[in-house]
């Protein structure tokens, strides 16, 4: 790894610290999808925006220029969030480009790339999934852990 990768591995686990909510309802994944889909919106994102409670999909929308294997990436990337317990971008920064190979994990079904974030609740722990798919992947990152800091805040 070089000085840049420890660097932002070290960021991505700072925030991963900091997001830590009291509590996570149904009507709450409602409010974080809605503030998701707004800023999008605002900025004209063609994204898709997933929240998972456990295994349960609660909240679910595409944006206009969204594409359906958008809901290919979210599957994989929420598998990586929930086998490894962090961000799928800080699971990607931390395994490099032969992540699927390192674990012995088939592409098609796990994807070490950003935007998929845990929705950890205090004295908890992981009890759902945030992801967005259809930017870059540190944007798709970027953009579920600015909506997850205004709404925990």
């Amino acid at each position: 790894m070089t000085d840049i990768d420890v660097a932002l591995v070290a960021r991505l686990e700072a925030e991963e610290r900091e997001l830590v909510l009291e509590s996570f309802t149904h009507e709450e994944a409602w409010e974080l999808g809605c503030l998701l889909v707004e800023l999008a919106a605002e900025r004209e994102l063609p994204v898709t925006i997933d929240i998972r409670k456990g295994t349960q999909q609660v909240f679910h929308a595409a944006r206009e220029g969204a594409v359906a294997d958008n809901d290919s990436w979210i599957e994989r990337k929420v598998r990586t969030v929930y086998r490894f317990g962090a961000s799928s971008y800080l699971v990607g920064r931390r395994h490099g480009d032969a992540f699927n190979e390192i674990h012995d994990l088939p592409l098609s079904e796990y994807a070490a790339h950003g935007g998929a974030f845990p929705i950890r609740v205090r004295g908890v722990g992981i009890v759902g999934v945030v992801t967005v798919s259809g930017l870059p992947q540190a944007d798709d990152h970027a953009l579920v852990f600015e909506a997850l800091r205004r709404f925990a805040s």
